[in-house]
């Protein structure tokens, strides 16, 4: 497991992103542009958000911070570690969780994390050791030994969160973890957030709805067209748009009115 920092020791920052640009081609050959001259930080011991509408870059940008995409153009320091030139070392101190993580339906909550400690190295008492405190953390309890494709949608849900942090990483990306889910289930999920938070470790979260991002995040930047529009703390944002409602920021940065 990674060894964490101290709680005085988390001066610098967890994530650096530095002019981040990702580009794809269409079928027909044209260069989109997902991501485009992207930079923020984040530290340790605050969440922060990524904040937009479908397709403004969220998913590319966390997906280029996980390594699972390689930058375009740009680079990302998780943890003091390049994506471009490290990204073994990257995998090791972060959980990724996308939008889209799946669960194996046949084997049972506790096999599926268990499954997951072990490719990250973990031995058996060290799995056994941290299984008890997800469990509690999670309030898995119930349902730990029941099979995945037995499990409601908000069960999936933490299983999939827990087998990301089996590893006690000391960054967690989550991509709109709340998707999909019941108000009880979305709770959890959130609460589980701040709880990260309050362990110091750093939170990369990406979402569109507005209430979430004023519950969660410390600081945040918006999206829009891959672009970053506006970014800093709720306070900073609402002292440069004289709006009060996250939502009535967000509309005017974007370029966009109520309708």
């Amino acid at each position: 497991m990674i060894p964490h920092r101290r709680a005085d020791d988390m001066s610098d920052a967890a994530v650096i992103v530095s002019r981040l640009s990702k580009d794809y081609y269409d079928s027909h050959g044209r260069c989109i542009h997902a991501c485009s001259d992207l930079s923020f930080e984040a530290q340790y011991g605050e969440v922060f958000g990524l904040l937009g509408t479908n397709g403004a870059g969220k998913t590319t940008a966390l997906r280029v911070i996980s390594t699972v995409l390689r930058p375009s153009e740009g680079d990302v320091v998780v943890s003091g570690n390049s994506v471009v030139t490290d990204p073994d070392r990257v995998r090791r101190s972060i959980g990724f969780l996308s939008a889209d993580t799946g669960v194996y339906g046949r084997l049972t909550a506790k096999e599926m994390i268990s499954y997951f400690g072990r490719l990250h190295g973990m031995s058996e008492p060290q799995i056994e050791s941290r299984m008890e405190d997800l469990i509690e953390r999670l309030d898995m309890r119930e349902f730990i030994s029941r099979r995945c494709d037995r499990l409601s949608s908000g069960q999936k849900q933490r299983v999939s969160i827990a087998r990301t942090i089996v590893h006690d990483p000391e960054v967690l990306v989550f991509d709109e973890p709340t998707s999909g889910l019941d108000i009880l289930a979305a709770a959890q999920i959130v609460e589980f957030i701040g709880d990260s938070r309050r362990r110091g470790r750093c939170v990369v979260f990406s979402t569109h709805v507005m209430r979430e991002a004023e519950k969660l995040c410390d600081r945040l930047v918006i999206l829009h067209q891959g672009k970053a529009c506006a970014s800093g703390t709720l306070e900073e944002l609402q002292a440069q748009t004289g709006q009060e409602d996250l939502e009535d920021i967000f509309l005017p940065v974007i370029g966009e009115s109520p309708s």
